[in-house]
């Protein structure tokens, strides 16, 4: 079991067990989803402890927020709860991965966030979509399972580096950015960018249609929300050249998800092509991976 503070630790699982109670004949029904909401700027919550503190990447310094997950949902020693909550307070470090992935895409000319539609899902602190924000981004969409993270840390995370960066350099954001909450299978029926043709396929895309680029970390460790994950991404994903970044561990060992069993997945289906575009083997985790995403 993993014993860094940035990864999956001792925590992720709690919730996976049936209690002694329970009858192993009537396994208990999945909680359902929360609702799918736009969460307003406005909505931030004020009741929460927000702290603040700088994380240095590569050169680059953002802010990150820290709540208390026992203020936001009242657990105190959990990682994760299905369907009630899905890590969103917690910095994971494929999230920091991402970032350093984005800044070396961007300086070797393989990427460009200027004007472009961004989409981060599963967002928690959002600090790619933050970066694609400061980059030149013309909307950034923080998506993330829970609507207290977004009240309680996205938001305000988003609006410290920004304000970080007002003062630091003078310029503005000019990025459209908006915040909505719901789990993977209904979340095409609020994003803005999302083409109207519900197949689940990309033959309906206008070229006007979807996101340029989705950015996701740390989304693939459950395997029975690979498929809705998927099929999301297909939805949301503009034709035909629009891109996704995955920044993920190779293998969560105890819940049996991980970037290779989600490519594995990309590659049966055949509409997307991926490849690997990093590996961080620093000894904190296991094997961490960075994936591309896009149009065969």
């Amino acid at each position: 079991m993993e014993t860094h503070t940035s990864g999956f630790g001792s925590g992720f699982g709690f919730g996976f067990g049936s209690g002694f109670l329970d009858d192993p004949e009537k396994p208990l029904p999945p909680p359902p989803p929360p609702p799918s909401v736009e969460v307003l700027p406005s909505q931030v919550s004020s009741n929460v402890e927000y702290n603040v503190e700088p994380v240095d990447l590569d050169g680059l310094t953002l802010l990150k927020g820290r709540v208390s997950t026992k203020q936001v949902f009242g657990l105190s020693n959990s990682d994760l709860i299905p369907g009630k909550y899905e890590g969103g307070l917690k910095l994971w470090e494929g999230s920091l991965d991402l970032v350093k992935t984005l800044s070396s895409e961007i300086q070797s000319g393989q990427l460009s966030l200027t004007g472009k539609r961004v989409l981060e899902l599963g967002c928690g602190h959002g600090l790619p979509g933050i970066f694609a924000c400061l980059k030149g981004a013309g909307a950034v969409h923080f998506q993330d399972f829970n609507a207290e993270v977004l009240q309680c840390l996205t938001i305000p995370n988003v609006d410290a580096n920004i304000q970080k960066n007002l003062s630091a350099t003078g310029d503005s954001n000019s990025a459209e950015v908006r915040f909505f909450a719901s789990d993977w299978n209904e979340a095409h029926l609020i994003l803005p960018h999302v083409p109207a043709d519900d197949s689940g396929t990309i033959s309906g895309q206008t070229q006007a249609a979807g996101y340029d680029i989705i950015l996701m970390a740390e989304t693939v460790y459950s395997i029975s929300t690979l498929p809705s994950l998927y099929k999301l991404i297909k939805k949301c994903l503009r034709s035909p050249h629009g891109v996704v970044y995955l920044a993920a561990k190779k293998h969560y060992f105890g819940v049996g998800g991980g970037s290779r069993r989600f490519i594995s997945i990309v590659e049966k289906d055949g509409v997307l092509a991926a490849s690997l575009v990093s590996e961080v083997t620093d000894g904190s985790s296991n094997v961490r991976e960075v994936w591309k995403l896009h149009f065969r």
